[in-house]
């Protein structure tokens, strides 16, 4: 991540591009191709796997996406867009200041439940490190919206310049540590001292008394 001035600060984070309304078949593709995905990979699941479980032909697959690479960014778009929105209907939800930081934080319970193989975003930008491809930039875009919405709302709660930008990284240290905890010992128990350290961060510098 490129290094900002204290006064260069932007918390404001581009959001998702939403895609048209799928058809009933390329939807069965993509329901089919995101399991596939998540559970053994991207590289590891060619069109071939999908349109097989998928119970369709490879040219009906290629009709509806065009491309392999097409058909991830379309997996990693949708399931970004189902993050924000938890996220931020948590965040609006709660009072200003640590309530509203903990919401990432606390919505990590519902979405780990049935998403046990760790954060789909950091195992694409693992399998996918071409900055250039277009799934890579849909998962970047993630994690920069999470660092961004820290970012605001530190600011909300009174933190400016570069004390609001670097903890806004530690905060995100912590979050997406949780998810590899979890990962590896997959329950709540995993996620608890990631809140409990973002919480303890938060207070010492005045945000928050609960």
């Amino acid at each position: 991540m490129t290094s900002r001035s204290a006064g260069s600060e932007r918390p404001k984070a581009e959001p998702p591009q939403s895609a048209p309304p799928l058809t009933p078949g390329a939807r069965r593709i993509l329901d089919t191709a995101a399991e596939l995905f998540y559970e053994r990979g991207i590289t590891a699941t060619g069109v071939d796997t999908v349109a097989e479980a998928a119970q369709i032909t490879k040219r009906t697959l290629y009709n509806r996406f065009g491309s392999k690479d097409a058909l991830v960014t379309a997996y990693l778009r949708e399931r970004d867009e189902r993050w924000r929105a938890l996220v931020t209907e948590a965040v609006e939800e709660r009072a200003p200041g640590l309530p509203r930081l903990l919401a990432p934080f606390d919505v990590l319970t519902s979405w780990t439940a049935s998403n046990s193989r760790g954060c789909a975003f950091v195992n694409a930008l693992a399998e996918l490190p071409d900055p250039a491809h277009p799934a890579h930039r849909v998962a970047a875009e993630e994690k920069k919206w999470l660092r961004a919405l820290f970012v605001r709302l530190l600011g909300e709660s009174g933190l400016k310049g570069r004390e609001r930008g670097e903890l806004a990284d530690q905060l995100v240290c912590l979050h997406e540590g949780a998810l590899v905890l979890h990962s590896l010992r997959p329950g709540p128990a995993a996620l608890r001292p990631a809140r409990a350290g973002a919480r303890t961060l938060l207070r010492a510098k005045g945000i928050g008394a609960g």
